[in-house]
């Protein structure tokens, strides 16, 4: 409920106006009295009696009091439709957004002069909107988290049931324990990517930089995949210039190839292809990762780097859809751009571009722009 001020606060409020303005009033108009009635005295020699004195105060006294009720009136009046009206309705709305409801605004005040009104109702009307898209990217993540990690659950609780069974030939325990494992595998990859996305958007994560060789980082990087790829069957294309440096933090950089590594391996047919670039351009190096996959729509596209975001909602490929996030976030922090080009059927390719330093100990005829 409001907090309502309570009548006597308010009567007291309404005389504390009206000695106000008594007091006010009767210094002006008995200091313009007295330097009217001096040099009326000057000008016309005339001397005034004591009781036309004191009746000239008496009246200039009930002017006074009356001019004093009359303005105490008029504040009063003006304060309740254009102060306390105005301010009723913000409280209100603000007492709706405490209470969760974020569709509330306010709408133009058409205070009279009172711009400053329309100025705060303008930022808390903004301020609503954005608590009511945070809201719904909260719920979201909520819903999105709980189905993610219902189904390895799922997962893990049958396979536990299978386990259990008496005379379990040992090539299924086996294969329903690796399937145990794969699993609890799938589900601390999503904590750990959940934790890690928390961290990076409330910018709890810093960037610690140092120059290196990012030709050096993107060969380690994409070793890491060798076996998944020979299991497949996969061709492996690379293409790395030589001596071309970054200055940046290399374990944040690292989450971006391995996780575009990881998604062209992934979605990739077998026997098909993966490509790795590295090429300088200007002050720039320009990594791309292309695949011979499935490929993804314009639509799926536009999408692709929020978070839980999957191109394939049937789920069918293993993934929790933020690894892309995690690419764009570290991306957006390190101070490079990423995009994506794809067709259908045909694959996709990344292309990340990063600032580089210069070799110092390069000829410098031979790395001038042409």
């Amino acid at each position: 409920m409001s907090a309502q001020r309570p009548r006597w606060q308010s009567w007291l409020l309404t005389l504390r106006r009206y000695v106000t303005f008594f007091l006010t009033m009767a210094f002006v108009i008995s200091c313009c009295m007295l330097l009217f009635v001096s040099q009326l005295q000057a000008t016309l020699g005339v001397e005034f009696t004591r009781e036309q004195i004191s009746r000239a105060a008496q009246l200039t006294f009930g002017n006074v009091v009356l001019l004093s009720v009359l303005c105490t009136v008029v504040d009063e009046v003006r304060r309740r439709f254009l102060v306390a009206r105005p301010v009723r309705q913000i409280t209100r709305a603000a007492e709706k957004i405490t209470r969760g409801d974020f569709s509330v605004r306010i709408p133009p005040l058409g205070v009279w002069g009172e711009d400053g009104f329309d100025v705060i109702a303008e930022s808390f009307n903004k301020l609503a909107q954005e608590l009511s898209g945070m809201e719904t990217l909260r719920s979201d993540f909520i819903a999105n988290v709980s189905h993610e990690l219902k189904t390895p659950l799922t997962v893990l609780q049958n396979y536990g049931t299978l386990l259990r069974q008496p005379g379990l030939s040992e090539e299924k325990r086996q294969e329903y324990a690796r399937a145990v494992t794969d699993t609890s595998r799938r589900l601390a990859s999503l904590i750990t990517n959940i934790l890690k996305l928390n961290k990076l958007e409330n910018q709890q994560i810093y960037p610690a930089a140092a120059t290196y060789d990012l030709g050096e980082q993107l060969c380690e990087c994409l070793l890491g995949f060798e076996s998944a790829w020979e299991a497949k069957g996969l061709e492996i294309e690379t293409d790395i210039a030589e001596g071309v440096l970054v200055h940046t933090d290399a374990e944040l950089l690292s989450l971006v190839w391995n996780n575009l590594f990881s998604n062209a391996i992934k979605f990739t047919e077998p026997h098909g292809k993966v490509g790795l670039s590295l090429r300088v351009q200007g002050g720039y190096a320009v990594v791309q990762v292309s695949d011979t996959g499935c490929g993804i729509s314009p639509e799926v596209g536009r999408h692709i780097f929020e978070k839980f975001y999957q191109g394939d909602t049937s789920h069918a490929t293993q993934g929790n859809g933020l690894g892309l996030a995690l690419v764009r976030r570290v991306v957006d922090i390190i101070g490079g751009e990423i995009a994506v080009s794809s067709e259908v059927g045909r694959g996709s390719r990344f292309t990340v571009t990063l600032r580089r330093e210069p070799d110092e100990t390069a000829d410098p005829v031979e790395t001038a722009p042409a």
